[in-house]
């Protein structure tokens, strides 16, 4: 559904743009506003979005939250696949394994990429995504099964 992708590069187009762009999706989908996540490249199969360590997102331990990487890790995955799938077809998260592969002490970077010409078919459709620390490593990583199907079509109303 290029929508997404069309509005994020008019947001490109003035400044603040990805900033605004992050912004308008945490409106459409409230709960991602809780990490704050900012938009670095949207593109048919592949997102990167940047999250900055804060406490309100860290854990106990002074580390970010399990959780908190979980939420950018759907929305990076689920805006790639928006932007990237064609028309007749439609999405859902089906399910999210997990790996805490070290503590998350920093600001992260949550990409995901995958190929746009398997997003024609029914059926599951596995993504994976890392989590970067600022120096480069991999501290979480998740693989999230999405549901493709085609939209059901549009009945008159009378």
């Amino acid at each position: 559904m290029g929508s997404v992708l069309n509005i994020y590069k008019t947001c490109l187009k003035y400044p603040f743009g990805k900033w605004f762009f992050s912004r308008m999706i945490c409106l459409k989908a409230p709960y991602f506003g809780s990490i704050k996540p900012l938009f670095i490249t949207l593109q048919p199969g592949y997102s990167k979005i940047y999250m900055k360590k804060r406490r309100s997102i860290t854990n106990h331990f002074g580390t970010v939250h399990a959780i908190a990487m979980c939420n950018v890790s759907e929305l990076v995955a689920g805006t790639m696949l928006e932007a990237s799938i064609p028309k007749q077809m439609r999405w859902i998260p089906k399910g999210m394994t997990v790996a805490y592969l070290k503590q998350a002490k920093t600001d992260l970077v949550a990409e995901c990429s995958a190929r746009v010409s398997a997003m024609d078919v029914a059926g599951d459709f596995p993504l994976e995504v890392e989590v970067r620390d600022t120096g480069g490593n991999e501290v979480f990583h998740a693989t999230i099964v999405m549901y493709l199907s085609e939209k059901k079509p549009k009945t008159a109303v009378l």
